[in-house]
């Protein structure tokens, strides 16, 4: 059984008009698999498991959120934010900065039952748009002229 973390009573909310949370046991708490349909809900997302256990979600070839499936069913998650939400959340206990890339405002959950299904939710949609906005476009599928051939 796992159980969930507790939060700080001062802990920031992500979305405005956000109410203060139920106790923990009475919300469901978000999963590997809640996160993968989540993610790939979104348009052009892809998946992808470039290092050992890690699973991480793309964006037109761009990471927005990674998972470590070594962790069992409520994993670690990495996910980019806004400058603003970043420094936010690192007052949240369970909150930190990301190995490597934290100076790029990418934060990793301790668990995925640091937040609350929503705010979660609200964060991987974040990361999304964030990474998104960056990712290279798609390419136009462009028709080829048929080359002429040289008289010799």
């Amino acid at each position: 059984m796992s159980y969930p973390v507790e939060r700080r009573a001062s802990s920031p909310v992500v979305s405005a008009g956000h109410q203060p949370s139920v106790p923990r046991y009475h919300v469901p708490m978000p999963d590997v698999d809640w996160i993968r349909k989540l993610c790939l809900s979104f348009p052009d997302a892809t998946e992808d498991m470039p290092w050992g256990d890690d699973l991480c979600f793309k964006v037109r070839g761009k990471i927005f959120t990674g998972v470590v499936l070594a962790d069992g069913r409520f994993p670690r998650i990495t996910l980019k934010c806004a400058p603003e939400t970043f420094h936010e959340l690192l007052e949240v206990e369970g909150i930190s900065p990301a190995p490597y890339v934290g100076r790029y405002k990418w934060a990793m959950l301790a668990n995925s039952s640091v937040l609350s299904e929503a705010e979660l939710e609200a964060l991987i949609r974040q990361s999304y748009d964030l990474v998104a906005a960056k990712a290279p476009k798609k390419k136009a599928a462009r028709k080829k002229a048929p080359r002429k051939r040289r008289a010799k």
